[in-house]
């Protein structure tokens, strides 16, 4: 299965495993609420899930790379104590708490939150020292003379013995113990997260059409040569840095995530290409709706390659525009049941602190529990933000009032925006290309794009769209789509 499909089905798990009957009792026993062992190649996104799930599932979640831990930190360090039995005192020996126990009881302390997932990672690299406590852990939950708290459930995570020279094969008796995900992996499905995550759009253009530079790992004469799917995200996120600070992406810089040659020399010669053709075709005139003839001209006889990036180009464009706009306004619709209490209140900078604190105190046991990404935090500061300049006007009403109709005037415009950008690619490529095609339908799939165009509309959308049939072919236009690319 692909990561997609491996979330979706621990995120059942989960859910099943954390279902409780009329008495508040777990349905499932411990003992039978088998541990998911996700099995995958390094670095296709086994952890990012396991954040997304607690999100979405508004648990906690507790991470732990095995491969750092001894017999000691995992069980427990001995000491010994004194106790009566039958009258006689003795010194028996007992165990600390293990490190990975009590590091679920510090999460539920510190964050409200007495759910979660405990996610084990290279479990099947643990010391020779640790392995034979494993099965008692895997079946009973426990560590030592300490269980696991009921609630967290148990997800582990390893690579095949290919990939990493200190996996060790799990036996029958070991693996008879838990619910075994082999997962690849798979460009369709990361091209989804990508698109949502806003991975750098000359990233996924320059995959779209070099889709076997997705995933890449072999054994040379110079040692490993490897491309994963953490090395282009990682790689997206320092790129969109050094363009914010102006300064040239190398192919020495894209070397330090892509471990491959041939791979680095072809996305570095793309990316410089990627951003000609920002500059030739002088995007914001077409935003303007005022493209050159010479625009036109060159995009009628481009190749397919230039064809997907100008396209690329214009859609994320679009997509970072709109993804602000529906922040904004999210923040806005969220915190106007607040506002009318604020202006209700007898101490208006009394009652928006109170607010202030309340924000600000979810952030904090959210990122406690494990179970906040950064578009949820990045939410959270900016509903603070508002409430700040609240604080500072005299008049809190005149200052909502006046953000909601800033927020109007960026929306028209970028209904605008859109309509022009679909107006170019219908006359440069025509109304029923691929090009057009490929652009009604990552509109129609970005989750931020799609509740705009349905909240505020587009003229050009609904025109293109009807013709495409686009809305009703939603199932089947993920694959077509990407055959097109």
């Amino acid at each position: 299965m692909n990561i997609r499909e491996a979330k979706e089905y621990i995120k059942d798990t989960v859910s099943i495993y954390l279902k409780k009957d009329e008495f508040g009792d777990y349905r499932i026993p411990v003992e039978r609420q088998r541990p998911i062992f996700l099995l995958g190649a390094p670095g296709i996104g086994k952890t990012a899930i396991m954040e997304q799930i607690a999100e979405e599932l508004n648990i906690a979640l507790v991470s732990y790379s095995m491969t750092h831990h001894t017999r000691q930190s995992a069980i427990g360090l001995p000491f010994i104590s004194e106790k009566d039995y039958g009258g006689e005192k003795v010194s028996v020996s007992e165990y600390t708490m293990s490190e990975i126990i009590a590091s679920v009881y510090d999460t539920m302390a510190e964050s409200g939150v007495k759910e979660g997932i405990l996610f084990l990672d290279e479990i099947n690299c643990v010391s020779e020292t640790l392995y034979p406590s494993m099965l008692q852990f895997l079946q009973f939950k426990v560590f030592g003379r300490h269980r696991v708290p009921d609630g967290w459930v148990i997800v582990t995570a390893g690579n095949p013995t290919e990939y990493n020279r200190s996996v060790r094969e799990f036996d029958v008796v070991t693996l008879d113990r838990l619910k075994v995900l082999s997962v690849e992996a798979d460009y369709k499905a990361w091209r989804e997260y990508a698109v949502e995550k806003r991975i750098h759009p000359a990233i996924v253009s320059f995959l779209d059409s070099k889709k076997k530079f997705f995933y890449h790992m072999e054994t040379t004469v110079t040692g490993k040569s490897y491309v994963t799917a953490r090395g282009w995200e990682d790689l997206s996120e320092i790129i969109g840095m050094y363009e914010e600070d102006g300064l040239k992406v190398t192919e020495s810089l894209i070397s330090q995530y892509l471990r491959s040659d041939e791979i680095v020399r072809e996305f570095a010669a793309y990316y410089d290409l990627y951003n000609k053709y920002k500059k030739d075709y002088k995007i914001n005139d077409i935003f303007k709706g005022n493209p050159s003839e010479k625009a036109f001209a060159r995009a009628k006889e481009a190749k397919m390659d230039e064809r997907i990036a100008l396209v690329g180009i214009l859609l994320d464009r679009v997509k970072e525009d709109v993804s602000e706009i529906m922040q904004g306004t999210e923040a806005l619709k969220e915190i106007l049941p607040s506002v009318k209490i604020i202006l209700e209140a007898e101490n208006r900078q009394e009652s928006i602190v109170k607010y202030i604190d309340a924000r600000r105190e979810l952030i904090k046991k959210r990122e406690k529990a494990g179970a906040l990404n950064s578009a949820e935090k990045k939410k959270q500061k900016r509903i603070i933000a508002i409430y700040e300049d609240l604080q500072k006007c005299n008049d809190v009403k005149l200052e909502y009032n006046s953000k909601v109709q800033i927020l109007k005037k960026e929306t028209a415009a970028e209904q605008g925006r859109i309509d022009n950008m679909l107006l170019f690619i219908d006359k440069a490529f025509g109304e029923e290309s691929n090009e057009m095609l490929v652009s009604v339908t990552e509109l129609t799939l970005n989750n931020d794009t799609a509740t705009f165009i349905n909240t505020f509309g587009s003229e050009a959308y609904d025109k293109y769209n009807k013709l495409l049939n686009v809305k009703e072919r939603r199932s089947d236009l993920r694959q077509e789509i990407l055959g097109i690319l």
